[in-house]
């Protein structure tokens, strides 16, 4: 997320975008720019789905913003952020591939991999020291759900593979 933070912070905004800047110290940047804009969709999303992990996830996510739009502004940030975001998605496409066998949601629901994922990670972590568990398990239940599906659907496939080599 944050490389593609980097990214966005460089693309040109509208005209009638006002310029607002303020340094916040040489690692920290707010800009009214394509960032901050992300930003604000992301959390808006976030909160209508958990208010409470989203409240807790806004100063990480802000702080992202404000690193990404300050380091956009150094000499090579483009190339070295384009660096990271390639080698970060070569690894997720590996590391699916090796752990699940399968290609990343990426692949099957882009909107899922590029909104969803970074609160889905964000609430495992809080998962992981007792967050809501009334939530946790409705989760594992859905997770649980799709995998069987998944399953399902990758024997079915192979069913009509072995009948087409009869």
């Amino acid at each position: 997320m944050w490389t593609f933070q980097v990214f966005l912070a460089q693309a040109s905004v509208p005209s009638f975008v006002p310029a607002i800047s303020y340094q916040i110290n040489q690692y920290l940047t707010f800009e009214l720019n394509w960032t901050s804009a992300l930003t604000v969709v992301y959390l808006a999303y976030y909160f209508s789905l958990e208010p409470l992990g989203a409240l807790l996830y806004t100063p990480q996510f802000v702080l992202s913003c404000l690193s990404a739009t300050a380091y956009s502004r150094h000499p090579g940030a483009m190339k070295t952020a384009g660096a990271f975001h390639a080698f970060s998605w070569i690894m997720q496409f590996i590391g699916h591939g090796v752990a699940e066998g399968r290609a990343p949601a990426l692949l099957d629901n882009l909107l899922g991999a590029v909104v969803l994922a970074p609160f889905f990670v964000h609430l495992e972590m809080l998962f992981a020291i007792g967050y809501n568990p009334g939530l946790h398990k409705r989760v594992q239940n859905n997770v649980g759900k799709a995998i069987a599906q998944f399953r399902r659907e990758e024997a079915e496939k192979k069913r009509a593979a072995g009948r087409k080599d009869l």
